[in-house]
Parts: structure tokens; sequence; C-alpha cells
């Protein structure tokens, strides 16, 4: 029985003792099971999170390693003068930039880099710092050849991606200060700033394209230079780059003779409007027009304006004679040598006898122009010289036109009558006065002025056309002669303006001498003078029309001393580049210049 029982307890013991074995393996296999399907779904999750979750945030850092967003600047478009000589171009440069994401230590690459571009390391390392993790930040744009040869030394960072070139336009003038007010300039970004640049830059600026460019684990671009741009359209100008060179040579040396703060020159055809040639002094070149002052920068010949003084008795002989109130053989008595209206003592330069109308104007007598003036009366002086423009823009395609200053009779005194016929207590700029003139060469019409001819697209489109638009006519053609023949006494023996004559060809302008009006006193400059001369040649089929403004010039102060020989000098030279014959009449002939 005993051993009965020990048999089935040993028995036991064996299956017991192969059952553990069964029962370990299992609970081993469940825990490795268990650590796999935990792991799988960690990673599952991981993926997720991955794909899913952050899948936006980790597409934007494979960009920023492997994909530069770069900003493609086009060509703007090429200015050109009415011959087709290019005022404005564009050449290539290289653009230097930083690839943050890729910068190993930001000190040492700003150290490199700020003696090459002459920017301070600091201000580089806070650019790195600040765009820490991009792919792309500027360093250095259109640098000249020479810095980017230097740069190009730079073989480390370099090879290692850390910077790059990017080719970009650079807006370019081959003229150099030639025109630079005409034309403006433009920014770092080819925003036009001022001039032509500014008012048409919408045309010039072209078409940009931003475009992703895959690179290597260097950096280095994998779709080699990409140019997906549109380049901008081109335009004409109606100025002559050659007459425009005699105009600012010509005015630069009457600015170191005189020793003037400015002066200004504007050339235009009379009959049509267009601006020949345009100038300023001082100047600036438009290439650097960051080492430019804005003095220097200032298109007075539209944005200042002056008192023109006696150049005003042409307008105001105009109206007289186109309204009857006086006749070509009226004579006034000037012999006073002076006039009082409402208190105030207007003086002749000169004392002069009994004038006719004609002579008033030749020898310029103040008290002469004053009795003119009272003929014509107040309304109808003012209504003249809104017609001829005077308080309003002329609408020139140019950034900054002033109107000017025109009160309107009721806030006239007792004095502006006699004030505003000797071109006093109005003001203009040398464009709207040069246009007056205009007036009486081309037979009595106010023309708009204009200086873009045409707008060209890169396919040789016409995009825009400017023609000649006589806005209203003021005097009859009978009138624009009278005052023609009038103007050339004035330049002949006799005349305030002979120093203005050109050889060969009948010329018929008015000088201007106008004191300074100082506000600080509130009385008119003793020493502080505009000088002028505006009239046009050949009179009586006048090419040119010319206006000469010399602002506080030394020593002599006279339009007839300091303005008429600077329109000489200009008119001869302009005529000898445009083969314009010279005249013949029955007391001279002259050999036609060739």
């Amino acid at each position: 029985m005993l051993k009965v029982q020990k048999a089935d307890e040993r028995k036991l013991w064996d299956e017991d003792t192969k059952r553990l074995p069964l029962e370990n393996s299992r609970k081993r296999g469940i825990v490795i099971i268990t650590v796999i399907l935990f792991g799988f779904g960690v990673i599952l999750f991981r993926l997720v999170d991955l794909m899913v979750l952050d899948h936006e945030k980790l597409s934007e850092r494979a960009a920023q390693q492997y994909i530069r967003e770069k900003t493609l600047t086009p060509q703007r478009g090429i200015i050109w003068d009415r011959n087709l000589k290019e005022m404005a171009t564009n050449i290539e440069t290289d653009s230097l930039y930083a690839v943050p994401v890729k910068v190993k230590n930001n000190n040492q690459l700003a150290s490199q880099i700020a003696p090459i571009i002459n920017v301070p390391s600091g201000e580089i390392n806070g650019l790195l710092q600040k765009k820490k993790g991009k792919g792309f930040a500027w360093l250095a744009r259109r640098v000249d050849l020479e810095t980017s040869r230097k740069l190009e030394g730079l073989r480390s960072p370099l090879k290692e991606g850390e910077i790059g070139f990017v080719t970009e336009p650079k807006r370019y003038y081959p003229k150099g200060q030639t025109a630079s007010h005409i034309l403006g300039f433009s920014n770092i970004d080819d925003k036009g700033i001022a001039g032509i640049e500014l008012v048409y830059d919408e045309y010039l600026k072209g078409e940009v394209k931003s475009v992703s460019v895959g690179v290597d684990a260097r950096g280095r671009s994998l779709a080699g230079d990409i140019r997906e741009t549109v380049p901008g359209n081109n335009i004409i100008l109606t100025i002559d780059e050659g007459l425009q060179y005699i105009v600012e040579r010509e005015l630069t040396a009457a600015m170191e003779e005189r020793k003037a703060k400015a002066a200004v020159a504007i050339m235009m055809d009379p009959m049509t409007g267009e601006i020949l040639a345009l100038a300023n002094r001082p100047t600036y070149d438009p290439n650097t027009p960051a080492a430019a002052d804005g003095e220097e920068k200032r298109n007075r010949a539209i944005t200042d304006i002056y008192e023109p003084g006696s150049t005003m008795k042409s307008v105001l002989a105009s109206a007289a004679l186109e309204e009857k109130v006086v006749r070509t053989g009226d004579m006034f008595d000037a012999s006073a040598g002076a006039i009082t209206v409402g208190g105030k003592t207007i003086h002749d330069v000169h004392r002069h006898g009994v004038l006719s109308f004609q002579e008033v104007i030749q020898k310029s007598s103040n008290v002469g122009a004053v009795k003119i003036g009272m003929r014509l009366g107040a309304a109808k002086y003012h209504d003249y010289l809104k017609k001829f423009g005077f308080g309003e823009k002329t609408g020139i395609d140019f950034p900054g036109e002033v109107r000017g200053i025109l009160r309107g009779v009721k806030n006239w005194s007792g004095t502006s009558l006699a004030a505003m016929s000797i071109g006093q207590e109005i003001g203009m700029t040398p464009l709207q006065m040069l246009r007056a003139y205009s007036v009486i060469a081309n037979g009595g019409n106010l023309m708009k002025p204009y200086i873009v001819s045409e707008i060209i697209s890169p396919a040789g489109e016409v995009l825009k056309k400017n023609a000649p638009v006589a806005e209203r006519r003021i005097i009859s053609e009978k009138t624009a002669a009278t005052m023609r023949n009038i103007l050339k006494t004035v330049v002949e023996e006799g005349g305030t303006a002979q120093r203005a004559s050109v050889k060969g060809n009948f010329v018929a302008g008015k000088t201007g001498t106008a004191q300074i009006f100082d506000p600080a006193t509130g009385h008119y400059s003793r020493s502080r003078f505009v000088s002028s001369f505006v009239g046009f040649a050949p009179a009586d089929n006048p090419r040119i029309a010319l206006i000469v403004v010399v602002y506080e010039p030394q020593g002599a102060t006279y339009g007839g001393l300091v303005a008429a020989p600077v329109f000489k000098n200009i008119v001869e030279h302009a005529f000898a580049y445009l083969d314009v014959p010279m005249e013949q009449d029955e007391n001279r002939i002259y050999l036609v210049s060739r």
C-alpha cells in the first residue's frame, strides 16, 4: 500500500516537473510579445506624431535644410534718350547670402566677413542669431567685383555651404551725373525712388518671381542657375543726351564763375512741349545716391518757386496787347524814374524818358510796366496769369512738382497789381515760366510739357506713346508775332540782354533780376538776388526755348550779366550740335553753319 502511494506521489512529481517548464516558457513568451507589441506601439505612435501631428513643422525644417527660397530680381527696363542712347541700364553683380541653419560658429563667420563688406561683426552676428534655424539670410547685396573676389577667398564657409552667392542685376547710370535729376535712382531692392525711376516704376521694374531651389547637403544648388523673371519695359525720353551735356557743362561753369548757391536750366521744344534738357546745380551721381545730400538731389526746376522779376513783363505785355488796352505805338512817361502806388514807391534801375510800349519791355522799365498793368487792371491780369498756367502744375511726368503761388484778386492789396506787373508777389517754378514764353514762341498755345516719349515692352510693343498736347489758346498769332518782335529788341543794341545774342541767329527773350524776400525781416533782401534769362531761338522759327536761373550769384547780379551769357553759350553750342542754319536779313548775311 505504501509502495503504491509513493509511486503515485512520484508520478505527480514527475508531472509537475514537466508542467513547470511549459508554464515558464509561456510566461516568457507573453512578456516578449508584450514588449514587442509595446515597441511597435511606440513606433506607431511616433510615426503618427511625425507624419500627422508634426508634419508641417518638420516639412518646414526639411525645406530650410534642403530648399532655398530665392527672390529673383528681374532686369529693370532700359531708359534711353530720344536717340536711343542708354541713360540707365543694368549690370550683373554678386549678392552674398548666409544659410543660418548650417552656420557652426556665428562669431567666427561674422569676424571673417565683416571687414570685407564693411559691416560691424556684431551686426552680422545679430542677424545670424535672429535667423537661426532659417535657410536664407542676406548679408550683402550687389557688391562690387573686388569685394566679390575677397569673399570668394573664404573657402571654408563656402565649401561647408554656410554662405553663397546669388547673381543680381544692379542699376547703372553710364553717364554718371548727366541727367541725374531727370532719371532719379532706385534703391537696393530695385524700387524707383526719384525721377523717372519713381514715376514709371510700375513699367520699369518687371515681374518679380520667387522660386524654390533644391540644394544638396553642402548647400549647392541642384537645379543650376534659375532665371524665371519677366524684364521691365523700356522707356524713351524726349531729352537729347548731347543737348543735356551742353546745358550741364555751361551751367557748371556759371556756378563756378558766379559762386552761386544754385542754378537751373531747362530746354524745351516750344512747338511740342518736349523737354530736350533739364539740369540743376548742385547735382549728384545716381550711381551713389547715398553720398549726396538733399540740396544736391533737389530738382529745383519743378520743386522750387521764385519771384521772377522782369521776365514777368512779357506776360503782362502779351495780355495788354491781347485785350487791346495798349497799342504798339503808345507812349509811357517814365522820366520821373519812379512811381508810387498804394504808398509804395517803385523805381527804375536806370532813369528813362518817355518810352514807347516796345521800349518799356526792351529797357525793362518798372515804371512803364506798372502803368501798363494799371491799364489792364487786376481782374484781367489775374485771368491771364491763370491762362498762362501760373498757380497750377504743368502736369509734367515728374514727382514733386509744385503749383507755385498766385493769390486770388480778393487777396490782393493796394500794391499787388503794381508789384505783380514787375514780377513780385507771385511765385513760380522755372518750368512754369519757360512754358509761358513758349506760348509766345509757338503762336499762342499753352503746351503741356512732357519728358517720356514712349514706353516699349521687352518684345518691342509700344505700350504708351505721348504726343504734343495744346491745352488752350491764350493769345492770338498776331499778338504772339508782335511780342516776338519786341523781345528780339531786348537782345539787340539798347536792350538789357545784349550778351544773350547768338551769332548768326535772332534771339527773343527777357532778363529778370529779383530780390529774394526775407521772411525773417519781412522785407526784400538788398544782397540776395535771383538772376534769370528766358527766351527762344531762332526768334522767328523757334527750335528751342530755354530758361536759365541763377540763385544768389556773387558780384554781378543783373540777369543780363549773369544768366544771359549762359543762354548764349548754350544756344550757340546747341545750334552747332543740331546743325541749325544761320539766318540772314537785309542788313546782315550769315554763312550757314555746318
